[in-house]
C-alpha cells in the first residue's frame, strides 16, 4: 500500500470514528442532563437499566472511540515514518487486507493469531 492509500485509509477511518466520539459525547451530556434534577431512585428501578449503567455504557464506549483516535493518529505516525505495513512484534509485512480492515494494526495476522 502507497503512502497515499495509506493516509486515506487511516484518514477515512479517523473521520467516521471522530463523528462516533461526537455523538458519544452528545449521549452521555444528554444523559446527564436529564439526570441532573431529578431525585429518581435509579438503584432500584424495577424499570430494568438504571441512569448510572446508562451512562457507563455510554462512557465506556466514547473511551473505547477515543482510543481508537489515538491508535489511528498513532498510526498515521507510522505512515509518515515508513513503518506502517511493518508488525511491531516480528518486523515482517501487514497484508494490505489487514491494514484495510484494521487501518490502526500494529502487528501481521501472523502474530495476532499467536496471541
Amino acid at each position: 500500500m502507497d503512502e497515499r492509500a495509506a493516509t486515506e485509509l487511516i484518514e477515512t477511518a479517523r473521520a467516521e470514528t471522530a463523528r462516533l466520539a461526537a455523538v458519544l459525547t452528545r449521549q452521555r451530556d444528554e444523559i446527564v442532563a436529564a439526570s441532573e434534577f431529578s431525585n429518581a431512585d435509579d438503584e432500584h428501578d424495577p424499570e430494568g437499566a438504571t441512569i448510572a449503567f446508562e451512562r457507563e455504557q455510554v462512557q465506556a464506549l466514547l473511551r473505547q472511540a477515543q482510543d481508537e483516535l489515538a491508535a489511528l493518529d498513532a498510526a498515521a505516525a507510522r505512515v509518515r515514518a515508513g513503518v506502517y505495513e511493518v508488525c511491531e512484534r516480528c518486523g515482517g509485512p501487514i497484508a494490505d487486507a489487514r491494514l484495510a480492515a484494521l487501518p490502526a494494526t500494529r502487528i501481521c495476522i501472523a502474530c495476532a493469531n499467536r496471541r
